[in-house]
């Protein structure tokens, strides 16, 4: 698989990441409303060079091995600013994840970014199902699940970067997804 291409959305340019985007990230990310929810193994309180050695160390490596796709989102408006990340990733539970910066929150940027995503996994990718872990706590991300027409199928315990919660995995196969079309 070619790397991933630059996607387009109403409101949005979602460019593959690249470690120029590290002080982007940087900037950004490094609020308690962005990693709260996110997996324990995100640093806290975020090292001044998160950014940098997630993309070097992480993210960059694993997009060349072609086991994860990952974009910055931008609003068209100002594309020059990176106001959020999306990921795939082949891995049996998690298969999505996002985060988006607190001022852009709540104005359904990121139910766009992962329509064009998700059609980005069935159809690009070819891949059968699509998983989305989440801390049950984080209602926002399970809206988002819900509307996209994911079900919950399994609960159990995670580590957060906010502490112990219950986690929700949710579901799509490429049937179900391509049924809401």
């Amino acid at each position: 698989m070619d790397a991933a291409p630059t996607l387009y959305t109403e409101r949005m340019i979602l460019r593959p990441l690249e470690l120029a985007d590290a002080a982007g990230i940087q900037q950004q990310f490094a609020h308690w409303e962005v990693v709260q929810y996110l997996n324990a193994l995100v640093p806290w309180p975020y090292p001044a060079d998160g950014a940098l050695t997630y993309l070097r160390d992480i993210a960059l490596p694993a997009i060349a091995a072609g086991k994860e796709w990952h974009w910055s989102i931008r609003l068209k408006s100002a594309p020059e600013q990176l106001i959020g990340n999306i990921s795939l990733m082949d891995d049996p539970d998690n298969n999505r994840g996002f985060w988006i910066a607190p001022q852009w929150q709540r104005q359904g940027l990121m139910a766009e970014a992962s329509a064009v995503v998700t059609h980005y996994w069935f159809e690009t990718l070819g891949r059968e199902v699509l998983r989305v872990p989440k801390a049950a706590p984080n209602i926002g991300s399970r809206r988002l699940s819900q509307r996209g027409g994911m079900r919950l199928v399994r609960t159990d315990e995670g580590r957060f970067v906010g502490g112990l919660f219950a986690r929700e995995i949710w579901e799509i196969t490429r049937e179900e997804w391509r049924n809401r079309q």
